[in-house]
C-alpha cells in the first residue's frame, strides 16, 4: 500500500513541457503546407491530437481503446493523445465521439531523407565536435563506431552480436577504463571488479534521436576528464555496453523507404501479408496480451511469439553474457519520460518502486539543469500505456536488473520523431546528465 501511494504521487512530481516553446504559426509549418493546392498533392496523412481538458488520463485510454487498427499512436499523455492516420485511411472512430484536433501531414516532414555527405570522423579528440549536430544513416554510423574504437583502442571495443532479420550485423559497443587507469585502480583496491550499465538506443525505427544521443554517450565515457561533458569518471565504477541501433533494418528502412517505420523489417509467415514486429514487444515476459497477436499488419504486432524477432534474441542472449549487470536504460522517443517497470499492468507495482522512483526523480533533475528540459516520472504503464513483452519489465524481472528505465526523449509533439537537428546535442547532454546521476544514484545505494 505505502508503494502503491508512493507511485502514484511521485508520479504526478513532473509535468509534460515544451522545451522550446514554438510559435502556433511555426509549428503549423513544420506539418502543414500554406497552400491548399500544395496540401492536396503531399499530404501522406493526418495527425489527430485528441484532448482532454480536465487532464483525465482514463479518458485517454478510453480514446485509445476506441481507435481503428490502421492507427499510429505516436504519444499518449494525461491531457493529450497524438494518433497519426496514413492516407486513405478513413476518418478514425474516435474522433466521432472525443474533442480533437486533425492537422494534414505533408511530406516534406515525412518523407524519408536523402543520405547526407559523409561526416569526418577521423579526429574524435574531442567530444565538440559537429558530428553530435546531426542525423547520421547506417553506414555513417558504423563509420563513426570504428573510428571511435580505433582512437581508444584500451577502451572501446566493437561487439558483434549476431545479424537482423536482412542479414545485417548488429554491433555492441563495450567501453571500460584505460589500461593505465584499471593498473591504478587494481593497485588502490583489492577488487578489480566492476559493476555493468547497458544502454540501448532506437528499437523502434523511426526513433532517430535515441540512436543520437548513445552515439553521444560513447563519446562523452571516453573524452578527457578535463573537457566538460566529460562522463569517463563514471569508468572507474562501470563498463558500459551501448547498442545505438537495435533494429538496424528498421533505421535503414527510414532512411531509404518510410521515415515512420517502427517496426524490424523480418519476414513473417508464409500467409502473412505484411512484414515486422515490435521490438518492443517480442520480449519473453509478460509477452503477447489480448490484442494484436493476429493482425501481423498492425505496428504494435508483438510477433507470433517472445524472442521471435532475431534482433530480440540476440539482445537478449547478449544480456546474459554481460557480468555484474547493474543497470540498463531504454531511450526511446518522445515525451520527456523516466518511466520504470511495469509496462505490462498498470496494477502492478515493483517491490523496488521506491528506490526506483527516487532515482528516477533525481535523474530528471539532473536532467533539468542542462537546459530546462523538464521530464515526467512514473510506471511506463502510466506514463504512455500498457504494452506487454516491453524489454524494461523483462530487464527488471527475467535479467534480474534493478534499476532498469524507459527513457524517453524530447520533446512533447511539436516535433515529434523530426526533432530538428540543433537540439540534438542539447539532447546529449541533458542525456548525459542523467546518466552520471543515476548511476552515482546506484553507488550511493551500495547496489553496486
Amino acid at each position: 500500500m505505502c508503494c502503491s501511494l508512493l507511485l502514484r504521487v511521485l508520479s504526478l512530481c513532473a509535468v509534460f513541457v515544451d522545451v522550446f516553446p514554438v510559435p502556433a504559426l511555426v509549428e503549423q509549418e513544420i506539418l502543414l503546407s500554406s497552400d491548399d493546392t500544395v496540401v492536396a498533392e503531399q499530404q501522406e496523412g493526418r495527425l489527430v491530437q485528441f484532448h482532454s481538458h480536465n487532464n483525465d488520463r482514463q479518458n485517454m485510454d478510453q480514446v485509445l481503446e476506441t481507435l481503428g487498427d490502421a492507427e499510429d499512436v505516436w504519444q499518449i499523455g494525461e491531457s493529450r493523445m497524438d494518433s497519426y492516420l496514413p492516407s486513405p485511411t478513413p476518418r478514425s472512430p474516435a474522433t466521432l465521439t472525443y474533442p480533437h484536433t486533425t492537422l494534414p501531414v505533408s511530406s516534406p516532414h515525412l518523407s524519408a531523407p536523402f543520405y547526407p555527405p559523409p561526416s569526418d570522423v577521423s579526429d574524435l579528440t574531442s567530444l565538440n565536435t559537429t558530428y553530435h549536430a546531426g542525423y547520421h544513416p547506417l553506414p555513417a554510423i558504423h563509420s563513426f563506431l570504428a573510428s571511435l574504437a580505433n582512437q581508444h583502442p584500451d577502451q572501446v571495443s566493437l561487439v558483434p552480436l549476431g545479424h537482423s532479420g536482412e542479414g545485417r550485423e548488429m554491433v555492441g559497443v563495450r567501453v571500460t577504463s584505460s589500461d593505465s587507469d584499471m593498473r591504478k585502480r587494481q593497485h588502490a583496491t583489492s577488487s578489480n571488479k566492476k559493476a555493468s550499465f547497458l544502454i540501448t538506443g532506437t528499437q523502434h525505427a523511426r526513433e532517430w534521436v535515441a540512436t543520437s544521443a548513445s552515439l553521444y554517450l560513447i563519446h562523452a565515457l571516453v573524452a578527457n576528464s578535463s573537457e566538460p561533458g566529460s562522463l569517463s569518471h563514471l569508468l572507474n565504477t562501470y563498463d558500459f555496453y551501448v547498442i545505438p541501433l537495435p533494429n538496424p533494418d528498421g533505421y535503414e528502412y527510414t532512411w531509404t523507404t518510410d521515415r515512420l517505420w517502427y517496426k524490424n523489417r523480418m519476414a513473417l509467415g508464409a500467409d502473412d501479408k505484411c512484414v515486422g514486429i515490435d521490438l518492443g514487444r517480442n520480449w519473453g515476459y509478460k509477452w503477447g496480451g489480448k490484442q494484436y497477436k493476429k493482425q501481423p499488419c498492425h505496428h504494435w504486432f508483438p510477433g507470433h511469439r517472445p524472442f521471435e524477432a532475431p534482433e530480440v534474441n540476440n539482445l537478449a542472449n547478449f544480456i546474459m553474457t554481460i557480468p555484474r549487470l547493474k543497470a540498463f536504460v531504454d531511450l526511446r522517443s518522445y515525451g520527456q519520460m523516466i518511466s520504470i517497470p511495469y509496462s505490462f499492468s498498470c496494477k502492478k507495482i515493483p517491490k523496488d518502486a521506491e528506490d526506483l522512483l527516487e532515482a528516477a526523480l533525481g535523474a530528471a533533475q539532473a536532467a533539468r539543469k542542462s537546459h530546462g528540459t523538464v521530464f515526467q516520472t512514473g510506471a511506463l504503464c502510466e506514463t504512455l500505456y500498457r504494452a506487454p513483452g516491453n524489454i524494461i519489465d523483462y530487464m527488471y524481472k527475467k535479467a534480474g536488473v534493478k534499476y532498469s528505465y524507459a527513457v524517453h526523449l524530447r520533446d512533447t509533439g511539436t516535433y515529434g520523431f523530426s526533432l530538428p537537428e540543433a537540439m540534438l546535442r542539447p539532447v546529449g547532454e541533458e542525456t548525459a546528465d542523467m546518466i552520471d546521476y543515476l548511476a552515482n544514484f546506484i553507488v550511493t545505494k551500495r547496489d553496486v
